[in-house]
C-alpha cells in the first residue's frame, strides 16, 4: 500500500484548541498510528475514512486521491473503498451474523434478508470460522466473536484498506493477545493493508511494520520506526 498524508486541522472547543499536523509516507502494508490519548490518532484515521474533513492538505492510498484542499477533491466515505472498523465493532443488535455481514454489501437503507446466502458473505463467514454462528445475534456472541464478525462485514466489500480504531480495547487482557495474533495471522493471509491506531507498545509492536508515532497532533520521527520496531 502507498500512503501518502498531509493532514492539518484545527479543532476548538470553547476556549481550547487542537491543532492536527500530519505528513508521512509509506509503503508497508501494516501501519500503525501509536501515541497516548489525545495524540490525534482517531483524528487522522476519521480524516483518512472520510469521517473528518481536514482543513487544508491531501490524502492518497495507491495513488488515488481521496482528499484535496487545493484541488477541491473530498471524496465520500462510501466513495473512498476504505473499510472503518469501530472500537466497539458497531454491529447491528437487530441483526444476525449473516445479516451484519451482508450489511457491508447492501446498498440504500434495506437489511439483508435473514434467510438470504450470498457468496461473498458465505466466503467470509467461512474464512472468519462464522458458518456456525451465522443464524445467532451480536449479543449471543464473545468478544472475539463479533471482532470477527466486524471483520468479516468490512472485507466483503473488498476495500483498498481496513481502518481499524483501538481494535482490542474492549477486550480482556487475555483475549486481546489472543486476538491481536489472529488479526496478524488473517492479515497476511488475506493481503489486505491496514492502518490501525493504538496506545498498547505490544499493538504496534506486533501489528505494525511501519510505526507513526504521534504526540501532540504531530509525528514524533526520533519515535516512529520502519520494519525494525522498537519501542521503549
Amino acid at each position: 500500500m502507498q500512503l501518502d498524508l498531509d493532514i492539518r486541522a484545527t479543532l476548538r472547543s470553547g476556549k481550547r484548541r487542537f491543532d492536527l499536523q500530519v505528513q508521512c509516507t509509506s509503503g508497508s502494508e501494516r501501519i500503525a498510528l501509536y501515541g497516548p490519548s489525545g495524540a490525534g490518532k482517531s483524528m487522522t484515521l476519521k480524516a483518512i475514512a472520510g469521517l473528518l474533513t481536514p482543513d487544508a492538505g491531501h490524502i492518497r492510498i495507491n495513488g488515488r486521491t481521496l482528499f484535496d484542499a487545493a484541488a477541491g477533491i473530498n471524496l465520500a466515505p462510501q466513495q473512498r473503498n476504505v473499510a472503518y472498523l469501530f472500537q466497539d465493532y458497531a454491529l447491528f443488535p437487530h441483526l444476525t451474523v449473516r445479516q451484519n455481514v451482508g450489511f457491508g454489501l447492501a446498498r440504500g437503507w434495506f437489511n439483508p434478508r435473514a434467510r438470504e446466502k450470498l457468496a461473498k458473505v458465505e466466503h467470509w463467514l467461512d474464512a472468519f470460522g462464522l458458518q456456525e454462528l451465522a443464524h445467532q445475534y451480536p449479543d449471543q456472541l464473545s468478544g472475539g466473536q463479533r471482532q470477527r464478525v466486524a471483520l468479516a462485514r468490512a472485507l466483503v466489500a473488498e476495500p483498498s484498506a481496513l481502518l481499524l480504531d483501538e481494535p482490542f480495547a474492549a477486550l480482556d487482557p487475555a483475549l486481546r493477545v489472543t486476538m491481536r495474533e489472529e488479526l496478524r495471522q488473517w492479515q497476511e493471509r488475506l493481503g489486505v493493508p491496514m492502518i490501525l491506531i493504538t496506545h498498547d507498545p505490544e499493538d504496534a509492536r506486533i501489528l505494525g511494520d511501519h510505526v507513526l508515532t504521534l504526540r501532540d497532533g504531530r509525528i514524533d520521527a526520533r519515535q516512529s520506526t520502519l520494519r525494525e520496531v522498537n519501542i521503549g
